[in-house]
């Protein structure tokens, strides 16, 4: 898959192509029909797929301070549209001046002048351009102008986890600040992730007989709520079953939110300094604070023995492969 950063990026000679516009954040499974539906029409017409998307988020620049938390940065989202057939990934620059593109000018600068759309995929809520004034209704009357098709996907509706609602990164948020991961994964398709670079801590863990990869997450991670989960923790290209720890250790009076990973049954990692993955499958109690360091012991025997027996409930072939 090829990857552009801003238009000057995209081949002098590229001709037409199949084009879906947006965030993408989580490329959730209502994306995931979007995208997909872009790349078979792509290869029905025999020209290239190209997702557009923004960095930073849109809202960060039109409402300072409201960056919503993230729930796939732009690496991992690239590597999830890659897999799903996705030829080029074209990540345009969000300032404040790009802002201020009117809905037209929008088309001509990006679909018309450098894609070369020959058709465009969105869902019935696309808006875009300045204060998103444009919707699909007008993006298809561009296209009467423009020589462009314009295909909208409905999506999908959730089950029981999201009420009914259509699948969506705010929904997905939202249940992931609430610590149901299980609903999460339910509208992603796969298990939430954080992702970070294993740093030092108290080691506590360590003096405890749990050693624990203490993940520095990156700038607006969406994090579950405090608690432990099981899960899996990514590292040097194995997927090892794992309870996590989300909160500030009020046992010993912590101040900083972390998120740590206890790799089960595993003696001897040495994780510091790698990039690691952190894949949350299901919640296993609220975090709490104990009477002694004793009952501490217990409870973290208890997790670990219950993270252990979730993880293999799970199929492990189903699971992301990790990094």
């Amino acid at each position: 898959m090829q990857r552009w950063r801003g238009l000057e990026d995209i081949p002098q000679d590229w001709g037409r192509s199949i084009v879906t516009i947006g965030s993408y954040d989580g490329v959730h499974r209502g994306h995931q029909l979007i995208i997909s539906h872009a790349v078979e029409r792509a290869r029905e017409l025999g020209v290239p797929s190209v997702v557009v998307t923004f960095d930073p988020h849109p809202s960060e620049v039109v409402r300072p301070g409201s960056h919503p938390p993230l729930l796939a940065p732009h690496h991992r989202r690239a590597e999830l549209m890659a897999e799903l057939g996705v030829d080029a990934l074209l990540i345009l620059p969000f300032t404040t001046e790009f802002s201020k593109l009117s809905p037209a000018e929008f088309v001509v600068k990006v679909l018309v002048d450098k894609l070369h759309a020959k058709a465009v995929v969105e869902g019935p809520n696309f808006r875009f351009g300045h204060k998103a004034a444009g919707n699909v209704a007008f993006l298809a009357e561009q296209g009467k102008t423009y020589d462009f098709e314009v295909d909208v996907v409905d999506l999908y509706v959730t089950g029981e986890a999201g009420g009914g609602e259509p699948f969506s990164s705010t929904l997905t948020r939202r249940l992931v600040a609430e610590g149901d991961v299980e609903g999460a994964h339910e509208i992603l398709g796969r298990p939430h992730r954080v992702e970070g670079v294993v740093v030092r801590g108290a080691q506590r863990g360590r003096e405890l007989g749990f050693p624990t990869a203490n993940v520095e997450t990156l700038p607006h991670t969406a994090i579950p709520a405090d608690g432990v989960y099981a899960g899996w923790l990514h590292a040097q290209g194995e997927a090892m079953p794992a309870a996590i720890s989300v909160g500030t250790n009020p046992q010993f009076d912590g101040t900083e939110r972390t998120v740590e990973a206890y790799a089960i049954d595993r003696v001897g990692l040495d994780l510091y300094g790698l990039h690691v993955a952190v894949d949350f499958l299901a919640f296993v109690r609220g975090m709490a604070k104990f009477d002694s360091i004793e009952g501490l012991l217990e409870a973290i025997s208890d997790d670990v023995k219950r993270s252990r027996d979730l993880v293999a409930s799970h199929d492990a072939g189903a699971l992301p492969a990790g990094g």
